[in-house]
């Protein structure tokens, strides 16, 4: 249970912490957004990080083998890559439509789901 709350919380986070980044990029195409200057979108992604880190600090809290769950600090990492590069890849998909993917880009995401079997094998 505790591995599927980890998972679950890190994409949640994940949401979160794309919204925060890149979102912007997208909220640009509105007219009042494209107005604000740099600090006020600044101040709107650390509004939107902050429940990213909500997320982010049980899911590693509890999911930290030293508190009981079920992943190394490493795992944790490694997981929470794989899944902040499937989120950006889904938003990037959905929300800029005007920008490829690529066989090289899923060569590479191969590359890193084969760093998952590794990093967890025993």
């Amino acid at each position: 249970m505790k591995g599927f709350s980890t998972i679950a919380l890190l994409i949640l986070s994940n949401v979160f912490m794309t919204l925060a980044w890149y979102g912007h990029l997208k909220m640009a195409e509105l007219k009042w957004f494209s107005k604000l200057g740099l600090f006020a979108v600044i101040a709107i992604s650390w509004g939107i990080a902050f429940f990213e880190y909500c997320a982010q600090v049980p899911a590693n809290k509890y999911g930290f083998v030293g508190n009981g769950g079920p992943f190394t600090l490493l795992q944790l990492k490694v997981i929470q890559e794989v899944i902040t590069l499937v989120v950006f890849t889904l938003f990037m998909l959905v929300f800029f439509r005007q920008e490829s993917f690529r066989w090289n880009h899923l060569l590479g995401f191969l590359c890193l789901v084969a760093a998952v079997y590794f990093i967890f094998k025993k």
